[in-house]
């Protein structure tokens, strides 16, 4: 039986193209969309390209890879500095470029409050999408306790009770990121 040659001269092991990096359905890209539809500026973000220094990264980008990096139980800046250099769905969504962990922990850092408002609208999306607890936008090790009896409908309270749970488990993640990286 003959062996598969190995070669590492040849000129293409990767598209050319970051975005034949992953496929049109990907689910990373429905994270993209998601945060290009936000207002940025009604969130607090600075977006004054001005500023002095070396450029930044754009918010947005930043955003797109804590909200998918979460989604994905990566809490860590080390691990996401990590999978932005290694995992094409990460390469593809930063559009190739590579914050290192202290950008990542400085951006969450900054903009802890507008971060917990992107997270808390992605949960709300979910819910308007019968994606009840964000479950399929944010995994995690959670569980939720299942009740289907007449009594446990849907209503206001219901609702109201559900956000709540919601906004904790949002500023658990946050303040669990926040131990990883002083890690």
């Amino acid at each position: 039986m003959a062996y598969r040659p190995e070669n590492r001269n040849h000129l293409q092991f990767l598209p050319p193209s970051i975005e034949e990096y992953v496929t049109p359905d990907d689910p990373v890209r429905v994270y993209d969309t998601f945060v290009e539809a936000l207002d940025l500026e009604n969130l607090g973000f600075n977006l004054d390209p001005h500023q002095a220094g070396n450029p930044a990264y754009h918010p947005k980008m930043m955003l797109k890879l804590l909200v998918y990096g979460y989604a994905y139980g990566i809490r860590s800046s080390r691990k996401l500095e990590e999978a932005i250099h290694y995992n094409l769905s990460f390469i593809w969504l930063t559009s190739g470029l590579k914050p290192d962990h202290k950008t990542i922990a400085e951006f969450r850092r900054k903009n802890r409050s507008q971060l917990a408002e992107v997270l808390k609208q992605s949960a709300y999306l979910c819910i308007k999408l019968n994606l009840i607890g964000g479950n399929a936008l944010f995994l995690d090790d959670s569980n939720l306790k299942a009740n289907s009896s007449i009594k446990k409908k849907w209503d206001k309270n219901n609702t109201q009770k559900v956000l709540k749970q919601i906004d904790q488990r949002i500023a658990d993640l946050l303040s669990e990121c926040d131990e990883q990286d002083e890690a």
